[in-house]
């Protein structure tokens, strides 16, 4: 088992930017998503790290060994696809333990470890079944069984998850963060759901245009996102575009549409010029005006839609910017028909101000 660390590294093919100047460690020990939208970079940086592509510029170093000109074999990486590449001629048991046979390891020791690694991945009885006979869910977790058969020193998957449906992916997002923390093995994960990435991981990678957003927990990147993209892309969230009139005790308060004013906490100090304040659709209230406090940022607007998911009630408001605010309250308490007028408001310091 090893950390991994990515020293300026750099991928072009021909006129196309993969992969900018890329600085990145990985913990011993930790599970690292890489997130973002398609054409990002995130499984570039992936194959980079297995060794199926050669950097164009930079250097690639597990623990302390440079690993940057040696080819995948030689690597000791586990690699599991979205498509799982279980051998479909060879049984549960030869595919586990295919890894093993090949170097040489005895008839007793592989069967050991087979049995071993189905009992982890909750599965005994199944090494005589073929592929073919394996549920979606099952197939993944004997794929992951593949890869860490001969202990690898860090773990790449690549949006495993991405075939299987809804329910089955939430409880294999569970089992693979269970079987990672039980093998404390270096970990990193593609993905572009937000929802999987929060769900299992130490840290996450937002990548967007070949470079790093962000880099943090799930709920420093929730939070506190650094930018628009990752305000935007991480969970939903409201940016009101506004200039800045004032900056004082730290708080900017911006003049927004409809001629209102609004506040939001200043990082460093000083806002100026147009910005952005981000709010998440959780922060949003409806009040009557005796209900509002005097701190309180405060809109109207019109209800241009609503959403039943369930637990939560999204509704969508008009208050005159391109697109409507988003609200996410108890069902019971936004039981509201299109086109009613309402009041939002929120706390100054439960919004984030942005660059525009």
């Amino acid at each position: 088992m090893a950390g991994v660390r990515l020293d300026r590294v750099r991928k072009v093919y021909g006129a196309v930017v993969a992969l900018e100047e890329l600085n990145l460690e990985i913990e011993e020990g930790e599970f690292l998503t890489l997130l973002g939208p398609s054409g990002c970079g995130k499984t570039t940086t992936l194959r980079l790290i297995a060794g199926f592509v050669e950097p164009t510029s930079g250097t690639i170093l597990l623990g302390e060994e440079d690993v940057t000109g040696l080819p995948p074999q030689h690597r000791e990486i586990g690699m599991v696809f979205q498509d799982y590449a279980l051998f479909p001629h060879l049984t549960i048991r030869d595919n586990i333990g295919f890894g093993l046979k090949e170097r040489g390891a005895g008839k007793a020791e592989i069967e050991a470890r087979v049995q071993q690694l189905l009992e982890l991945v909750q599965l005994p009885g199944v090494e005589e079944r073929y592929p073919s006979e394996l549920s979606g869910g099952q197939a993944q977790r004997i794929a992951v069984a593949r890869a860490v058969a001969f202990p690898p020193r860090v773990l790449l998957m690549d949006e495993p998850l991405g075939a299987l449906d809804l329910k089955l992916r939430e409880s294999m997002q569970i089992e693979l963060r269970r079987i990672q923390k039980e093998l404390k093995i270096t970990t990193v994960f593609v993905t572009h759901d937000q929802t999987e990435a929060m769900n299992m991981s130490d840290r996450i990678v937002v990548m967007n245009g070949g470079l790093i957003e962000q880099v943090g927990s799930a709920e420093e990147i929730y939070n506190s996102p650094k930018s628009k993209f990752v305000a935007d892309f991480v969970g939903q969230i409201n940016l009101i575009e506004g200039d800045v009139v004032l900056t004082r005790d730290g708080f900017a308060t911006l003049k927004v549409a409809q001629d209102a004013a609004i506040r939001a906490p200043v990082a460093n100090g000083d806002a100026r010029g147009t910005l952005a304040v981000a709010v998440r659709p959780e922060h949003l209230r409806i009040v009557d005006s005796a209900e509002t406090a005097d701190s309180d940022n405060r809109l109207d607007g019109r209800v241009v839609g609503t959403i039943f998911s369930g637990n939560l009630r999204k509704v969508f408001i008009d208050i005159g910017m391109e697109k409507p605010l988003v609200l996410e309250d108890r069902p019971q308490n936004v039981a509201l028909q299109d086109g009613a007028a309402v009041r939002v408001a929120w706390s100054p310091s439960d919004g984030i101000l942005l660059d525009n």
